[in-house]
């Protein structure tokens, strides 16, 4: 069979959940025995959206290779179950990137350099780059952003050659797009869909399929009405309503015929397919009833997608326990001494998740003080970690001043830089990034969940625990519960004698699945609802 090149594109407004689309159609082609590769073409000028803000972008997921890309990837991960790579995610700033140093080196022999051809053949490129590294049969890209936005035309362009390049009968064009609800007239109106299609029309892109995203149901006429002037079959009109579970998504596409059309439409023999395993962790779903409340302490708190996959492997966790997770998110700049206890007792449990910078991280100091004192479950990631240490530190060895040398310099730098990083480092893409391997110590929390010596994590941090301080920290109390093979790196610490407090320099959250939680989350979970449950008997 030829390779399939399916490409999403959004209309009307942005974030519609093209991402979750793409991700679901995924799982229901490799439902049907399809080898999947997924990608997301980002028009931001930025190379990757590893510097920039949380508020402007959500969280960086990271792959296993060490790229640092759009959390739509995570999507991808997470319902596709593949691990994706450093050509699943390509930016305009990539793209130019690229370009200028092929330039540079006088690869396009004195050409003058353009949109077209030179900038959509580095797109291009890049889409057929993916297919061969992968072996995939369908190759399936979203493209970011609105049609109509100045940014996207390039990617545009480059779809639309690729659509002749290899045949329309091996390419496809599905179009998301809002389909909005007019409360004062009790009707959905498709002139925006009507309008979002003409403008992608415009740029020679005829779309075969249009995802119609609402909070209700559409009427049958609105359907057939979006068919009839958008020129797709009537059958070619998906519906895609909001729901409870994101991870309902695949299930009501399937019902709705998505994969079944596509296949029709791109030539692939329809196969028998198996959404048995997904089915039944959807019935788990519906089946977690016992509540548990847990504290996500942060500094992005406002934008929820900033810790996006931390919430999601939450929530995995609690499938695995029966555990219905509520998140509440803390603001860590309201944390301190004073009132850290008395907020963080309500909980079940508290995660403190990576970040950058020095605002409130006093805030996560007071908390990982009050869950260490007080036997409330903590799980620090990264940042989270490199605060377990500071705050034992300083309440248990009594330096008082002890920090990361991110945050301050002086003689208790207990997380500090490396002697091989020391100097002016540029911020994009020298950190630790990608998955390095762990040793796990027996007897330890980490070893009871991972059931393995050795395992590999995805890293994203710069700073590291400061080995000047290792022997005493030991020595009073704090485990180090994994390393790296050559013991020179901390990647892990516990402490013992209390229900959970783990912290980890890597990020786990990264590889847990809806039907496959991280062990440490489904641990963290399981010590959360043991507590929830102890307290509902002393009530």
């Amino acid at each position: 069979m030829d390779k399939k090149y399916i490409f999403v594109t959004g209309g009307v407004v942005s974030g519609l959940g093209k991402g979750i689309t793409a991700a679901s159609l995924g799982r229901l082609l490799k439902a049907r025995g399809l080898k999947v590769a997924a990608q997301k073409l980002d028009p931001y000028i930025n190379v990757d959206p590893g510097t920039m803000s949380p508020y402007q972008h959500g969280e960086v997921f990271v792959t296993e290779d060490g790229a640092e890309t759009d959390l739509d990837l995570g999507h991808y991960e997470r319902f596709i179950d593949e691990d994706l790579n450093q050509f699943s995610n390509l930016t305009t700033g990539k793209v130019y990137w690229n370009v200028l140093q092929k330039e540079r080196n006088g690869e396009y022999l004195g050409e003058t350099v353009q949109v077209i051809p030179h900038i959509t053949n580095e797109i291009k490129a890049f889409i057929y780059t993916v297919g061969k590294q992968t072996d995939a049969d369908v190759i399936l890209t979203e493209i970011g952003g609105t049609t109509g936005d100045i940014e996207s035309q390039p990617f545009l362009e480059a779809i639309r050659q690729v659509s002749h390049e290899v045949g329309k009968q091996n390419c496809l064009f599905i179009h998301v797009t809002l389909v909005p609800y007019i409360k004062s007239s009790g009707e959905h109106k498709s002139k925006p869909t009507q309008h979002s299609v003409k403008e992608l029309q415009s740029f020679g892109i005829m779309p075969d399929i249009i995802v119609t995203r609402s909070d209700e149901p559409i009427s049958q006429s609105i359907r057939q009405k979006i068919a009839l002037f958008c020129n797709v079959k009537p059958d070619c009109v998906i519906e895609n309503v909001t729901l409870p579970v994101l991870y309902q998504a695949p299930i009501m596409l399937e019902s709705n015929g998505l994969a079944q059309v596509v296949c029709r439409e791109l030539g692939i023999s329809v196969r028998d397919f198996d959404l048995s395993e997904w089915s039944e962790m959807l019935r788990r779903i519906e089946h977690c009833t016992k509540p548990v409340k847990i504290a996500l302490v942060g500094k992005y708190v406002q934008l929820h997608d900033a810790y996006l996959s931390v919430a999601e492997a939450l929530c995995h966790g609690g499938y695995e326990n029966k555990a219905k997770v509520c998140i509440d998110w803390v603001d860590s700049e309201k944390l301190n001494r004073q009132n850290a206890v008395e907020i963080l007792q309500a909980y079940d449990g508290v995660i403190v998740p990576g970040g950058f910078g020095d605002r409130g991280i006093e805030g996560m100091i007071a908390a990982a003080e009050a869950a260490r004192l007080h036997k409330i479950p903590y799980f620090g990631i990264c940042l989270g970690m490199q605060i377990a240490v500071i705050e034992y530190a300083r309440h248990v060895l009594g330096y008082e001043d002890a920090n990361s040398s991110e945050f301050a310099e002086g003689p208790h730098s207990v997380i500090d830089l490396m002697p091989d990083q020391q100097g002016n480092l540029p911020k994009g893409g020298t950190m630790r990034l990608g998955a390095y391997p762990c040793v796990i110590q027996a007897e330890t929390k980490l070893n009871e969940a991972y059931g393995q010596q050795e395992i590999f994590e995805r890293h994203r941090h710069r700073y590291e625990f400061n080995n000047i301080f290792r022997e005493e920290l030991i020595e009073n109390g704090l485990t180090v519960a994994g390393t790296s093979p050559d013991g020179r790196l901390v990647e892990a610490v516990e402490v013992k004698e209390h229900p959970f407090f783990v912290g980890v320099q890597f990020h786990p959250e990264f590889k847990s699945r809806p039907n496959r939680a991280h062990p440490l989350f489904r641990e963290f979970i399981k010590a959360a609802l043991k507590r929830s449950e102890q307290d509902g008997e002393k009530l």
